[in-house]
């Protein structure tokens, strides 16, 4: 993935130690740290890792945040207390190949239950375009991930099987509360599928299957529904565009039937606005759900997905 490295300082490594066996208090969703809470205790990477934790655990979780609400979670840079944090829970949560500093944190921590979201689906490399058939350029070798499309979260089918995966690795890591995950697990999987569905019948039939984005978040998205991604920046949200590529969008807005440039929540809209303006286009909000803030369509996952579905049926003319 096109994102800059970011490395954990040494010194933070060196502080790390220094604390010895502090306990660091946190509550759910407190991006500060865990401690021994007297339940099991799940540091997750970002708010769609943080989403299954919780609703998987339920009340036998504490679950932390290591990115904040409204972060851009691609830039995370971790403190000393987060690094810590680590050290102290009983599992973490995190997507592989997404935010580097959490990679080389959780390589280096000795957690005992380390669950790699990349690894209980499949992953694609996706570029600026992504069509409705882009499945059958699957590539499933190369080592870990490594320049693959991160974002499995906005398919609901690959993350009900995220889902399936994590629900397996807490009945290990906490045998005594398997029956309970188990039931959370199944109950989650049903509103994915349910979701799926929704997705199906609302996009089925479109009068354009084209759309544009700032951020090329939406390629599982655009493949399960039969759409295609037209991404301005690619996989990095903060990339700037070449002029080339967007005289490219404004030749695809006309010869497809495009009507809006969709933006985030958590990165500027200035490109998405330009490029509209230019183009004679409107704007509007399509959310990669990295993470819930107060202006964010919806309090969880599935309230901003819903909010998804109807901005992409308005924007293509769903019939």
């Amino acid at each position: 993935m096109n994102v800059r490295r970011r490395l954990i300082p040494t010194t933070a490594l060196a502080a790390v130690t220094a604390l010895g066996t502090a306990t660091l208090a946190g509550c759910s969703g407190d991006a500060a740290g865990a401690g021994d809470t007297g339940k099991f205790d799940v540091v997750a990477s970002f708010y769609p890792m943080a989403f299954l934790a919780e609703r998987i655990g339920g009340d036998h979780v504490h679950v932390t945040t290591l990115t904040s609400p409204g972060q851009e979670p691609h830039d995370l840079e971790l403190s000393t207390r987060q690094i810590a944090s680590l050290e102290e829970s009983d599992a973490v949560l995190y997507l592989k190949n997404l935010q580097p500093s959490v990679d080389e944190a959780v390589a280096q921590s000795p957690v005992k239950t380390k669950i790699d979201a990349a690894g209980l689906t499949t992953l694609e490399k996706h570029g600026t375009e992504v069509g409705g058939h882009a499945a059958g350029h699957d590539d499933h070798e190369g080592g870990e991930g490594a320049g693959k499309d991160p974002h499995i979260w906005l398919d609901p089918v690959r993350y009900a099987q995220v889902a399936e995966g994590v629900g397996k690795a807490f009945e290990k890591a906490d045998p005594d509360h398997a029956a309970d995950y188990k039931k959370n697990t199944a109950a989650l999987v049903g509103q994915l599928n349910a979701l799926n569905t929704e997705f199906e019948n609302g996009l089925a039939h479109t009068k354009s299957k084209v759309f544009i984005t700032t951020h090329a978040a939406f390629g599982y998205l655009a493949e399960r529904y039969g759409l295609t991604e037209e991404a301005i920046n690619g996989l990095d949200p903060e990339s700037e565009p070449s002029a080339a590529r967007v005289k490219d969008l404004e030749k695809t807005a006309r010869a497809d039937g495009v009507s809006t440039v969709f933006y985030e929540t958590l990165v500027s809209d200035k490109t998405a606005k330009t490029i509209a303006d230019d183009t004679g286009l409107k704007t509007d909000v399509l959310d990669p759900i990295e993470g819930i803030t107060d202006h964010s369509r919806g309090q969880d996952y599935f309230a901003v997905q819903r909010a998804n579905l109807k901005a992409l049926q308005h924007a293509l003319g769903a019939k």
